[in-house]
């Protein structure tokens, strides 16, 4: 139960960058991806804002057999995926199938398809129905398709906790390391802009109903109104760092060094919420004090209740702007089961750099809200860990640490290379 888990390979498919380091270079810049909906008809909805992914051509990228079984989503994660093997050099091909394991997280699995199915359904009938129906909605459909795509046979698994779901996938892939599994697919990659996908976001009372993208989704802001969804997320491959080091790994982006979950009390109990707990677990797993952490990246609901409660649990953790606090997903929306696994991608990249994205369009925190946030442009800093929290819709919560990985110091300057 000692095994150390590092991030060895990182595939990012974003609203505001194709590939890691376009959406590394476009988040530094500041570059949002939050526009118009273009995927369909959101003019008769009251929320009309999205992080689309732009120019991906999934014939570019996915086989021809493959297209009519999958889903944007799953194209998108197999991209990713394929990205983040490629980037670890893991020629998978040469190591043990049953060695390799893959996890990833969903929320409501690929309903653009499922959609589609069902209005071939009850609009022509039954014989319209694609066969591959049957799994290419499926919340565990990307799972499956990474692990047969790369010969992946290991242990496997998804986990269904909306936006805590990539920080979930990742802390189950550290488990099955811990286990014997030397390297693991894992993460969260989601597309839900179709209107199956949209109007139960709206139900949640959760999205803004903005039309300026610049001032849709403004975390932690007096005037936050709201969410921006979009798609897209990132797909890690993390491995037991003595494989990796006996391979011969290119890089080492960061430790997983703890990892939490719980779930908030049912509403009326008067309990308080997790997130904070959640948080003080995640750092005591990590062996590490709060004086330990260089920055926090938020969850960032854009929800003014929900933005006081996680103002409240790291002001409670850290001291008021004790902390660095940063939600760069305010250039991409809030990405369902891919957006805390792109959190934790940009928390290494993070690390690696020594700099701090900024929180777009957010001008400052609201007065009562105690945090250093950052904002306007990227903060220099010598980086050693990372926390990264997310809630999930229906009282999930998930926190995990990421720190730099001794390999990846510079012993001379003590910094990240």
């Amino acid at each position: 139960m000692t095994a150390t888990t590092v991030v060895t390979g990182i595939g990012i498919t974003a609203p505001n960058g194709l590939g890691t380091e376009e959406y590394w270079k476009a988040t530094l810049d500041g570059r949002s991806g939050i526009g118009p909906v273009t995927r369909f008809d959101a003019s008769p909805y009251p929320a009309t804002l999205a992080g689309e992914v732009p120019g991906f051509v999934a014939e570019e990228h996915i086989p021809s057999r493959l297209m009519p079984q999958t889903d944007h989503m799953t194209r998108l994660a197999l991209t990713a995926a394929a990205w983040a093997i490629d980037d670890a050099g893991v020629d998978a091909a040469a190591l043990p199938e049953y060695g390799m394991g893959v996890v990833t997280a969903a929320s409501g699995g690929a309903v653009e398809f499922g959609q589609r199915e069902l209005q071939n359904l009850w609009s022509k009938g039954k014989e319209y129905v694609s066969a591959y129906q049957s799994f290419a909605w499926f919340y565990a459909v990307n799972t499956g398709q990474i692990s047969i795509r790369h010969k992946m046979r290991g242990p496997s698994g998804v986990l269904l906790t909306e936006q805590a779901g990539g920080i979930d996938s990742l802390g189950h892939a550290r488990r099955h390391i811990r286990k014997g599994i030397p390297l693991v697919v894992a993460g969260g990659v989601d597309a839900a802009l179709c209107p199956w996908g949209w109007v139960p976001q709206l139900a949640s009372g959760r999205m803004s109903t903005a039309d300026d993208p610049a001032r849709a989704f403004l975390p932690f802001s007096p005037d936050a109104r709201g969410y921006v969804a979009g798609e897209g997320g990132a797909i890690l491959v993390t491995e037991d760092a003595g494989s990796a080091g006996d391979r011969g790994a290119r890089q080492i982006y960061g430790e997983i060094a703890g990892y939490a979950a719980t779930l908030d009390p049912a509403p009326g109990t008067g309990r308080p919420p997790g997130l904070g707990r959640t948080a003080r677990q995640a750092l005591a797993d990590a062996g590490l004090a709060p004086a330990d952490i260089d920055v926090v990246f938020a969850d960032a609901a854009g929800v003014p209740e929900l933005d006081r409660e996680e103002a409240e649990a790291i002001t409670a953790l850290f001291g008021p702007r004790a902390v660095p606090v940063t939600a760069p997903k305010t250039m991409t929306g809030r990405l369902l089961a891919g957006g805390a696994a792109l959190d934790a991608a940009t928390a290494l990249l993070a690390l690696r750099d020594g700099v701090i994205p900024p929180t777009v369009n957010v001008a400052a925190p609201a007065t009562d809200f105690p945090l250093d946030l950052v904002t306007g442009s990227p903060r220099e800093q010598d980086l050693r860990a990372a926390l990264v929290l997310a809630r999930g819709h229906g009282g999930f919560n998930a926190a995990l640490v990421v720190r730099r990985h001794a390999a990846t110091t510079d012993p001379a300057s003590g910094r990240n290379h």
